[in-house]
């Protein structure tokens, strides 16, 4: 089997400089060509529960949401593992480095990827997701109704359409509707809009929230996808080993200083994923407003929320911005191409089927055509807010997304530059030792870094 090169998929790889994964799909010598067994690895349950909602070839899934049995018997198994820290990546790693020689029922079928880090396994030389005409997909016509930016963003550096998406991820701004009412005299999205629609004047509208006793965000994390969506030049070009820090990543670092020294921000909310930036979702919380795409909304804001639907409305962003996306892949070397072909077109093509699961599960799904009829169609309203339909605020936002040049390192990059600049933040180090701290931290993340350069 063919080695290749790779620029990057596991430290350990890099050192013997080769990826043992890559190869032509292997025939599983049942007489048909496909495999009994589909193994798909993500991060937690959400495509499975896509799968489960649309693909008419599921008949069962166990109790413990591990193995989804097909009509035919193949058995799809679900390999999850956190995302957080690199954990995923690392074990989706260790799995494309046994790829070429695992049993035909231990092989990697389908593997998710996510925009921080999908460049890394869309690369060419990694080898690792199968461009999509070698699945007989052809991106051209059989994708043309996606949004354009969720193409390029699973493709290669050479236009190569490499994985698709069931979602696209616009943001909003959610806000609590009493507090609107109390400080604005209206819960109006429209006339909300008004008061958030750039930052300038949320600014103002943010001091009007403190005089009432209210934050404008809860944490300064949450205003850092606004700002690294619109970065310049991506983090480390293709081909080098330098990270180049944007300056709209420290503009993010001095508003996030001013915001919380004005008291517009909690500052007892340390980030997001924690327990106190959970609680500041519930009725007890002074905090005025989200930034969410919908799938917070449905898997964040939605749990957290300890009262009545209606509550929450969304208005338009003081800046448009795009948070996520679930890339699915076909793995090379896969078993199983009919299977991985049919489950990728049901899940990121069918029309029908991404209107149900917009419907279903609140998702922003990737068909243009699509999300325009949702957007005029109050069947898709929203009870948790209170019947406002979302799609007519997500639509517009998703149209105008550009979306920020990616690199294999952005993970790392992002999880890191917000933790080193929350210590500083937070009081704990000065500005020179968070920048300091990155720069420890984000080569020990990527041994293969030689520097770190920050805007003048």
């Amino acid at each position: 089997m063919k080695k290749r090169v790779v620029s990057m998929l596991l430290i350990a790889a890099m050192a013997a400089g080769v990826l043992a994964g890559c190869g032509k799909p292997s025939d599983s010598g049942d007489g048909s060509g496909e495999g009994k067994v589909i193994n798909i690895y993500s991060w937690n349950d959400e495509f499975r529960e896509r799968v489960e909602a649309v693909y008419p070839e599921v008949k069962e899934t166990s109790k413990d949401g591990t193995v989804t049995t097909l009509n035919d018997g193949t058995e799809i198994h679900w390999i999850i593992n956190p995302n957080q820290d690199g954990v995923y990546q690392q074990k989706l790693d260790e799995a494309l480095m046994k790829q070429a020689d695992a049993a035909a029922d231990d092989k990697v079928d389908i593997f998710l990827s996510e925009t921080d880090y999908v460049n890394k396994y869309t690369d060419a030389d990694a080898d690792a997701a199968m461009p999509l005409k070698d699945l007989g997909i052809d991106p051209d016509k059989d994708l043309a109704d996606q949004y354009e930016f969720t193409k390029v963003t699973a493709s290669d550096s050479e236009g190569v359409q490499r994985g698709s998406t069931w979602q696209c991820c616009p943001g909003l701004l959610v806000y609590r509707r009493d507090i609107a009412k109390e400080v604005f005299g209206t819960d109006d999205p429209e006339e909300v809009g008004q008061k958030v629609k750039d930052w300038d004047t949320m600014q103002v509208t943010a001091e009007e929230l403190k005089a009432k006793g209210y934050y404008t965000f809860s944490s300064y994390a949450d205003t850092f996808r606004l700002y690294g969506n619109s970065i310049e030049e991506s983090w480390v070009s293709p081909g080098e080993t330098t990270i180049k820090v944007d300056q709209k990543i420290m503009d993010w670092v001095n508003s996030s200083k001013e915001w919380l020294d004005a008291g517009y921000l909690d500052k007892n909310v340390k980030g997001q994923w924690n327990d106190d930036w959970n609680k500041a979702m519930g009725s007890a919380s002074k905090v005025f407003a989200f930034l969410f795409p919908a799938w917070g909304i449905d898997f964040t804001l939605k749990p957290n929320w300890d009262g009545g639907d209606g509550a929450w409305a969304v208005t338009n962003p003081p800046q448009e911005y795009n948070w996520g996306g679930s890339y699915v892949h076909a793995c090379t070397g896969t078993d199983n191409l009919e299977h991985v072909k049919d489950i990728i077109l049901a899940v990121t093509v069918d029309k029908d089927n991404l209107l149900k699961i917009s419907k279903d599960y609140s998702d922003f799904t990737n068909t243009t055509s699509g999300m325009k009829k949702a957007a005029k169609d109050n069947s898709f309203a929203s009870d948790f807010l209170g019947g406002q339909n979302a799609f007519e605020y997500f639509a517009p936002v998703a149209e105008n997304i550009e979306i920020a040049p990616l690199s294999a390192y952005d993970q790392g990059c992002v999880e890191l530059i917000q933790n080193s600049f929350s210590d500083y933040l937070q009081g704990k180090v000065d500005y020179d030792k968070a920048k300091k701290n990155f720069e420890t931290a984000i080569i020990e993340r990527y041994p293969d870094i030689t520097e770190i350069q920050w805007p003048e």
